[in-house]
């Protein structure tokens, strides 16, 4: 008897597994119920059957300082040639918005046209609810920062940019 139970359970089980998506379950057929079929684009059906789990080696870091980064065109091009290390440093905020539609779209303009100004500065959109942010640079020292926060207000073009300690990224 309780070999009997162990081998249904477990063939339950492997039955169980077998079902990871719910997109696959419900397009199985059962009995004289109907057939589903879905003609759909993958990036929906990783949307309805949930985010693929990712391991986090050892070695690798996710992001600890509450921001969300957005991958866009303005990342700079220095740091993408060879590994980059996380450190104590200065950036220059230059948009501080709400959680609108509208605040994405503004910060992204604000990183647009300050990346026209300064060609070689990186430039980070990132949502730190509830706002939107656009802060540029990776400075290590305050007076690095502070010239280009000197330039910028000279020009009159972000009168809100402030210094804001942060991580930066620096190129090992």
């Amino acid at each position: 008897m309780k070999y009997t139970f162990a081998l249904i359970f477990c063939l339950l089980t492997v039955q169980m597994n077998a079902q990871q998506a719910f997109t696959e379950r419900i397009q199985q057929v059962v009995g004289s119920m109907g057939r589903i079929i879905l003609h759909q684009d993958k990036t929906i059906t990783d949307l309805v059957n949930g985010p693929k789990r990712s391991v986090i080696l050892p070695n690798q870091k996710g992001q600890q300082d509450g921001t969300a980064q957005y991958p866009d065109s303005l990342a700079a091009d220095s740091l993408s040639q060879g590994p980059t290390i996380r450190i104590n440093g200065y950036r220059i905020q230059v948009y501080f918005g709400d959680n609108s539609r509208k605040g994405k779209t503004e910060a992204r303009a604000a990183g647009l046209r300050f990346r026209n100004y300064f060609p070689n500065q990186p430039v980070y959109v990132s949502f730190a609810s509830p706002h939107w942010l656009c802060r540029a640079g990776d400075f290590r020292t305050i007076e690095e920062a502070s010239e280009i926060l000197r330039q910028i207000r000279e020009m009159g073009i972000f009168r809100e940019a402030v210094l804001v300690k942060s991580k930066i990224k620096v190129r090992l």
